[in-house]
């Protein structure tokens, strides 16, 4: 939060949205003079019981002097907020700032009164505990740093909202009231606190999204064909297991129904809840649509309708209208310009989609932010031949449009316990909120594998996304999702191929692979492919041609007994004459095979197999399947259709599902992600540790800092500066004396002793050895004066070229280290080799901030280059030790003051024993906002 510059003004930025625990939404904001009316009806709502634990004695109404003090605030000493739905307030909160003996003050005290009320329709649904959140945010913006609550001992659900909150409190009890004083700094159980609750709201509100027990179809046409009537068709063709209604303003009087779906002119209309409204109206008749919906207690909406920001300016203002609009009645919003949403559950079964035919339930979940892509997503899940065979279905479907509201955030929170599905795929073309994402991503791919392509990589997000702006380019924030687990795929076909993979098949222990088929040439393909995805393949085995389907039963028995065996690739193309049998026969066999070894995977390469590829996959065909109660359908997939008998989605008991792939290296790819993502597993369960050094000197340094930024508000520091800041950190910088002519060159060399070096730091020859403006291993001052004589003959000038004086470093690799303060992705600590070769290979790894130890380690070892450090081809291997401890310091360094937005140390030279520092630069400034360590609040698009 930013501070407002006049105490008495409005602090618009203390406004927001909030989730709570049942899923529906809430407005926070600060109240105002003009809310006495507000206040008035909310008290009178509000039960004798819950007046009488807020004011300690029966208070039936408020004075005309209550309702002057509850809404006139200075937004410093006194505030008030109120949560509001539909513009009515539903709880409010407020403090006032105390003195040591319990007295009203002003600043510097920093303790306050705080005050809960929350009308009894709304209790229970969370809306205290993300009051206090907010309030909390508002005390310490204005210097408060403790609460004092005074609570009646029977007002069991308050004192239980100040204690579960996660702060460090204390607790008393004295004159028949318990008082609670608790500090409002964050700490890791209140963000645990908080983080969990924002999980459970924001995975409600998703579910309500998907799981409705009644839906209705606004704008679906008097005749067939158009949007809302393909939707309304599809949810019904689709056998939804809910109440569903045609809605239609321009339907007759006397018209009840609309292809056997009850029909009505408007929402107000329906008799009885409607818990989700797919809105298929032009954009200019939406607002009224919305209305209508919040009005009648429509919990969620589906915006179909385009012309919003995918239109223009015009269209963004009207976007962000519809959300302010839709968030007032506690609605969340699916879009605008959404492809729908699909849930394949036996107990739901909807299909509010554009999509003609619902996809075999599995348990994939799939969010794609365009249309165009989630059609193209759920045609490759469905398909049987002639490409990746359909291993398992879909779980659940989104498509955002222009994610106004509903993000891939807000899915990764319901899939992250769903039981229905195992696996999340998305596709993506922005990130709105890096920094959330992240954090989310990490917990989710420690659950269940998370496989993200990213579209508009070199381009700007699509017209429709609001996204932050971030600093990073796409290589750095591909290389942060991995580190988060995050398995990313270059494109659709990757996306597939990797999760039909990890949907039914185990994580393979290591990258040792088998390769056995009836083709010499496919298998050294494969071996080929493993190689070149940084596998350890063993030397295909050959069957040849002749080999029978129990030729490969046992070969492949035999391959999954090997304990030097992480994984198969069985490869295979057909005998001249066989058919549908032969194929059959050797699935059956395969099938049977890796059922006696579950713990490693198994995956087909196969060449125009049509009948084996349908065979390995018909217990969980991905295509659209008639349902045992449904009426029979003809269908032009009818031929995709499985004829097995089993639940939808459910293998045959003890049936062994395995993925078989057109192309050695696309099976092989697919592996490879699951190898790197098993590997990042296992390193997740033991992240190691942010070590402490005793010779850090923590509040020196902040107050350093903030001397120094008295002086402005983001600058660069000088040399003395830089090397004084970073040495309260423990990372010492060689001096380098400025040498403006041959005479103080010879002075300051005298001063460090020999050997030195003689540099340029012109911006266009800094670190760029490589174009001759260094000069090493000067042994005295003839040396000196000479190279100082070449470099500006050379060159140019002394006061072009800016040449200083530093002490010889003893030999080593030189590197770089870089620390920054995204605005979006949030402290990013970077690592590479210095050098034209690293800069143009883009060899840099990055890693998050605060960096454990163990990171730091494979941060050094996750460069290309890396060999360079391990004594590569005869060389003395570098002190990785010593640099390991750099990086942690560095990460110390910017996480505990993040007023330090960007740090470079170049070059830093890694010698076999200990490193040097000898170029460093720091810039300082005020950090960004941490919205992460704030309150819950959805985006303000």
């Amino acid at each position: 939060m930013q501070t407002s510059p006049d105490r008495h003004e409005y602090p618009a930025h203390w406004e927001a949205d909030v989730v709570l625990r049942d899923g529906g939404t809430a407005r926070i904001r600060p109240i105002t003079v003009d809310d006495a009316e507000r206040l008035v009806s909310f008290y009178e709502q509000v039960s004798d019981e819950s007046k009488y634990y807020r004011f300690f004695a029966p208070y039936p109404r408020l004075s005309a002097k209550d309702v002057h003090r509850f809404t006139h605030h200075d937004f410093v000493d006194r505030v008030g907020l109120a949560a509001t739905v539909g513009g009515e307030f539903i709880a409010t909160v407020r403090y006032d700032r105390i003195g040591a003996d319990g007295t009203p003050a002003s600043a510097p005290a920093d303790e306050a009164e705080v005050a809960f009320l929350v009308q009894d329709a709304h209790q229970g649904r969370g809306v205290a505990s993300a009051l206090l959140e907010h309030i909390g945010a508002v005390a310490r913006e204005r210097g408060i740093r403790r609460f004092a609550a005074e609570v009646l001992p029977a007002n069991t659900k308050m004192i239980k909202v100040f204690t579960d909150a996660g702060y460090t409190q204390k607790r008393s009890f004295e004159d028949g009231v318990v008082r609670l004083e608790f500090d409002l700094e964050p700490t890791d159980r209140s963000l645990a606190v908080q983080y969990a609750r924002e999980q459970r709201a924001e995975a409600r509100s998703v579910q309500r999204l998907l799981a409705p027990g009644s839906v209705a179809v606004v704008g679906a046409g008097r005749t067939p064909g158009g949007v809302g009537r393909s939707v309304l068709g599809n949810i019904r063709d689709a056998g939804y297991r809910g109440r569903l209604y045609a809605v239609n303003q321009a339907l007759p009087e006397e018209q009840k129904d609309l292809d056997g779906v009850p029909a009505h002119r408007s929402v107000r209309d329906i008799d009885g809840p409607v818990d989700l409204a797919v809105v298929a109206v032009p954009a200019e008749h939406v607002p009224e649509i919305v209305t209508e919906c919040g009005e009648h207690g429509v919990q969620g909406l589906v915006v179909v309708s385009a012309g919003y920001a995918d239109s223009g300016p015009e269209g963004r203002e009207r976007q962000r209208a519809l959300v302010r609009q839709a968030r007032t009645y506690g609605m969340r919003i699916i879009g605008p310009n959404a492809f729908g949403i699909i849930n394949t559950s036996p107990r739901v079964r909807l299909n509010a989609s554009l999509a003609p035919e619902t996809p075999r339930p599995g348990r994939i979940g799939l969010f794609a932010q365009s249309g165009a892509i989630g059609i193209a997503l759920l045609s490759r899940l469905h398909r049987r031949g002639g490409g990746v065979t359909g291993v398992t279905g879909v779980s659940t479907f989104v498509s955002s449009g222009n994610r106004a509201d509903v993000s891939g955030n807000d899915l990764l929170q319901y899939w992250y316990e769903d039981p229905d599905t195992d696996v999340v795929l998305m596709y993506l073309e922005s990130i709105g909120n890096p920094r959330k994402f992240t954090r989310l991503a990490r917990r989710t791919a420690a659950a269940k594998p998370l496989v993200v392509v990213q579209g508009a990589r070199h381009a700007a997000a699509p017209q429709g996304h609001a996204v932050r702006a971030t600093r990073l380019p796409h290589a750095t924030v591909s290389a942060l999702l991995r580190q988060a687990g995050v398995i990313r795929v270059d494109t659709i076909t990757d996306l597939v191929d990797a999760g039909l993979l990890l949907a039914r098949q185990p994580l393979p222990a290591g990258p040792r692979v088998a390769i056995l088929g009836n083709s010499e040439s496919l298998g050294l393909l494969t071996y080929d492919a493993c190689l070149a995805e940084g596998l350890r393949p063993h030397p295909p085995l050959d069957l040849t041609t002749e080999a029978s389907a129990a030729d490969f039963h046992a070969a492949l028995s035999r391959a999954l007994a090997d304990d030097s065996c992480d994984a198969v690739v069985v490869t295979a193309i057909p005998a001249v004459g066989e058919g549908s049998v032969a194929d059959a026969a050797l699935a059956e066999a395969l099938r049977s095979a890796a059922a006696a070894a579950p713990a490693k995977p198994v995956l087909v390469v196969h060449v125009e197999l049509g009948g084996l590829a349908e065979a390995l996959s018909a217990a969980a065909s991905t295509a659209p399947q008639a349902v045992a109660d449904d009426p029979p359908q003809s269908s032009p997939h009818a031929s995709l259709v499985a004829p097995d008998p089993t639940p939808a989605g459910e293998p045959p008991e003890g049936a062994r599902l395995i993925p078989a792939y057109p192309a050695a290296e696309r099976a092989v790819r697919a592996l490879g992600q699951a190898v790197a993502y098993a590997q990042w597993r296992r390193d997740a369960a033991d992240p190691g540790r942010v070590p402490e050094y005793e010779d850090i000197d923590e509040k020196g340094t902040a107050t350093l800092i903030e001397g120094l930024l008295a002086r402005g508000k983001g600058f660069t520091l000088g040399t003395e500066e830089t090397c004084d800041l970073l040495g309260h950190y423990g990372i010492h910088v060689h001096r380098a004396l400025p040498a403006p002519s041959p005479d103080a060159a010879a002075e300051a060399a005298r001063g460090l002793g020999y050997p030195v070096a003689l540099k340029a730091t012109a911006p266009h020859l800094r670190h760029r050895a490589d174009l001759g403006g260094v000069r090493l291993d000067l042994l005295d001052e003839d040396q000196l004066r000479r190279a100082y004589a070449e470099l500006t003959e050379q060159f140019g000038a002394p006061e072009e070229l800016r040449p200083v004086v530093q002490r010889m470093a003893p030999r080593g690799v030189d590197v770089v280290v870089r620390a920054v303060i995204d605005p979006a992705a949030g402290a990013v600590l970077s690592f590479g080799l210095a050098g034209a070769a690293s800069q143009l290979l883009g060899d840099t790894a990055h890693r998050l901030i605060p960096v454990t130890d163990k990171e730091a380690t494979s941060l050094v070892r996750s460069i290309r280059t890396a060999p360079l450090l391990f004594g590569w081809r005869g060389s003395a291997p570098a002190d990785t030790r010593a640099l390991e401890e750099l990086l942690l310091r560095v990460s110390r360094l910017v996480d505990d003051h993040p007023e330090v937005v960007a740090i470079t140390l170049e070059p830093v030279v890694v010698a076999s024993h200990g490193l040097s520092v000898l170029g460093a630069s720091v810039r300082l400034a005020p950090p960004p906002a941490r919205d992460d360590l704030g309150p819950r609040t959805l985006p303000a698009y």
